[in-house]
């Protein structure tokens, strides 16, 4: 069964120094079950939106980690931009994906407030469905006069006392806010002038709090000498996209102003777009019609389902597809060493090497990653040919034929894997020191792969009528076997 599922999507008040964002994602993907979906780092309003998913506990372990990146990293009293902002970490918002609900990420939320409150000593406030109080439903009521005015509020106002930390702001982190919500859409239209009064009078007109459409937050801003209408879209089936650049459009166009573009920060659930396309083309079934989950659909389980497929009690896919699924997992980790050697300075003297090894390991990687089915394939023959009557004169000839296929398909493996053996041995030495272990574990799982293709090669053989028929295949496998031991 699919594990429960947390969306999360931290901002940070950073949207400019590479390294900081890069500190920030090494961070978030530390936690194992992190999987980062997305970032999208802004110049002009000088943030950044990272999106990942996890399992509940690792969505908490990986925020705080981030968090603690952010506070060592980020100094508000030297922080300028266009958005609106109050700490280092600014939000951090949980989103139910699968098998959570609301409840469970409020729960989430005010766990990871406690932990950063008492750990980087940061004032936190809960907002969204986690607020304890009503005025703290609303981020920009929380947000109100940004770093700079809580700063002078925060220990004289209690109105501006936090939930969960101390009654004085970080010097340089600021505050946070952590809370729990249905899936936002962050999007933002410009307008064809470079009159930011526009853009903040139809930000009025739309957004809730002055009486516009529902679940909307508006703002105009000056964006590289456009006009911008942001906005949070806080629940996308109350209003849509589609919906909202309807209203922008038309208020511009009686102000005689066009939209330029429109731009999603951070992800998008698909249905929103959906419905947008849906919408203008008057199409009332678009899910019906689109090709890619079709053919995603024709291609086959998901990995989760390959293993349920593996585990199960029939014979394919057996261990010749582990086998080969082994030397295309060894082959992904030869290219992550790779990549990450490529382009880095203290490597400089192994550049041209370090990216033949990339390209030959993404070869091999795809090889192999095909004989996963073709292995699962080659054994259906070889069913098919068992099937036929014993008294068939047919049969032995057919179950030959069918098991000198297969036993190709696992010497083609073991070729890969014995070249791949070669290549994490040689990037584990040359390349990125921060990743040997990723090469040790390459290696070691080509030897598996390798090992099992050979084995595959051997029943094949010794199942045949006449032995001899498949002896150069299985000298040739047996010979890649002994060269990579003596690696």
């Amino acid at each position: 069964m699919p594990s429960p599922l947390i969306e999360c999507v931290p901002n940070f008040s950073e949207g400019r120094n590479a390294a900081t964002i890069e500190a920030l994602r090494l961070a978030l993907t530390s936690v194992p079950g992190v999987r980062l979906l997305d970032v999208q780092a802004d110049a002009a309003h000088n943030r950044s939106v990272f999106t990942f998913v996890a399992p509940p506990d690792a969505s908490v372990e990986a925020a705080l980690a981030a968090m603690r990146v952010a506070t060592v990293r980020i100094d508000l009293s030297r922080h300028t931009g266009e958005h609106p902002r109050m700490g280092a970490t600014d939000v951090v918002p949980f989103v139910p994906v699968r098998d959570v609900t609301m409840d469970d990420c409020v729960a989430l939320a005010r766990r990871l407030a406690e932990r950063a409150a008492a750990e980087l000593q940061i004032p936190v406030y809960l907002y969204a469905k986690a607020a304890t109080r009503p005025e703290r439903e609303r981020l920009p009521d929380i947000r109100k006069g940004e770093f700079e005015g809580l700063r002078e509020r925060i220990g004289r106002d209690p109105a501006a006392d936090p939930d969960v930390g101390p009654r004085r702001i970080h010097p340089t982190a600021g505050a946070t806010a952590i809370g729990a919500r249905p899936f936002l859409v962050a999007f933002n239209i410009y307008l064809d002038t470079g009159d930011v009064a526009i853009a903040k009078d139809i930000a009025k007109r739309i957004r809730t709090s002055s009486g516009g459409l529902p679940a909307v937050q508006a703002s105009g801003f000056e964006v590289e000498g456009k006009a911008q209408v942001s906005m949070n879209l806080l629940d996308i089936d109350v209003t849509s996209p589609a919906t909202v650049f309807a209203a922008v459009d038309a208020a511009a166009r009686q102000r005689g102003v066009a939209v330029l573009k429109s731009e999603v920060v951070g992800l998008v659930p698909q249905r929103a777009v959906l419905g947008a396309g849906a919408a203008f083309l008057k199409l009332p079934d678009p899910e019906v019609h689109l090709l890619e989950p079709k053919i995603r659909a024709a291609e086959g389980p998901t990995l989760d389902g390959w293993l349920e497929e593996l585990a199960a009690g029939t014979p394919a896919p057996g261990g010749g597809s582990a086998a080969s699924l082994a030397g295309a997992l060894a082959g992904a980790l030869v290219g992550m060493v790779a990549r990450l050697t490529v382009g880095r300075k203290a490597y400089a003297a192994v550049q041209q090497r370090a990216a033949e090894i990339l390209a030959e390991a993404e070869a091999l990687r795809a090889q192999l990653r095909r004989l996963v089915d073709d292995d699962a394939a080659a054994y259906a023959k070889v069913s098919a040919a068992y099937r036929l009557p014993k008294d068939d004169p047919r049969r032995t000839r057919a179950a030959d034929e069918a098991l000198v296929g297969a036993a190709h398909t696992p010497l083609a493996m073991a070729r890969g894997a014995a070249r791949l053996v070669a290549l994490a041995q040689e990037i584990g030495t040359i390349g990125n020191r921060n990743a040997h272990s990723d090469a040790l574990v390459a290696e070691a799982l080509a030897r598996a792969a390798l090992a099992g293709a050979v084995e595959n090669v051997r029943v094949n053989v010794q199942s045949l009528s006449e032995p001899g028929l498949g002896k150069s295949l299985l000298g040739e496998a047996e010979q890649l076997e002994n060269a990579a031991g003596k690696m």
